[in-house]
């Protein structure tokens, strides 16, 4: 009886253990969430950004009608 109140006792003491070990990496991995959806949005501004500027520089090249295109071709 008392061998088996010592087992049940260990268990419960390893589950206490484990349940800790699972909220410190819970934790830690909450922490590693929030800074990876910041790198996510601050990414996500980068690429639109970019984005934009590459449209603003494609407006600014002129745009070659197709007859002219052709006598540049044959010049």
């Amino acid at each position: 009886m008392i061998s088996e109140f010592h087992q049940l006792s260990e268990k419960i003491q390893q589950l206490a253990e484990l349940t800790q070990t699972l909220r410190h990496e819970n934790a830690a991995l909450r922490k590693k969430a929030v800074v990876l959806s910041s790198e996510n949005a601050d990414l996500t501004r980068r690429m639109s950004e970019a984005h934009r500027r590459v449209a603003a520089l494609l407006d600014k090249i002129p745009v070659v009608p197709q007859d002219e295109s052709e006598v540049q071709e044959n010049a």
